[in-house]
């Protein structure tokens, strides 16, 4: 071989053994100090700009929708009643819940059968409502695989791998 290859073949080694020292370094870092952490707080209300005009006189206003009444019968919280969380609560919003694995999902679960973004609970004009994300697993309201948002009564079990959730009041 002549000179010029063997100077050729030696700094692409030295190169492919750069690469495979980053990626190992990159490795270990995301091993060490794990995943990211989002900050769940709300972000502050937004201040009213000065150039936003008030609707001018017998120009329609825009209606804010309205927001469904609440009586003693609908759910209130989230309430684990099986898997590695167990007796976890959490408040139900009216935004709804994104339930997974991953750090951004308002319930976090610890169960290897759940994807990152798992399924959601939603409010509805009539109640709450349960949808699959497009998990690999499924979630199941009672015995039945849920595709599309599902109405979910008070007390329903949701399972999500192995973990059953409820809504409660």
């Amino acid at each position: 071989m002549s000179e010029l290859t063997v100077t050729v073949l030696r700094l692409g080694l030295l190169v492919l053994l750069w690469v495979f020292v980053l990626f190992v370094a990159r490795v270990l870092r995301t091993d060490l100090f794990g995943t990211r952490v989002v900050n769940r707080r709300p972000a502050p209300p937004k201040k009213a700009s000065r150039r936003q005009k008030a609707p001018a006189e017998g120009s329609p206003a825009v209606a804010a929708t309205p927001r469904p009444t609440r009586n003693a019968r609908t759910p209130t919280h989230l309430v684990l009643t099986t898997g590695p969380l167990t007796g976890t609560s959490l408040p139900l919003r009216d935004a709804g819940v994104l339930i997974g694995r991953n750090p951004e999902c308002a319930l976090v679960l610890d169960d290897e059968f759940a994807s990152g973004r798992h399924a959601r609970i939603i409010r509805g004009q009539d109640g709450w409502y349960v949808e699959d994300l497009g998990s690999t697993n499924g979630t199941f309201l009672g015995q039945y695989r849920v595709g599309d948002p599902v109405p979910v009564e008070t007390g329903t079990a949701i399972r999500i791998g192995r973990t059953v959730i409820e809504l409660r009041n």
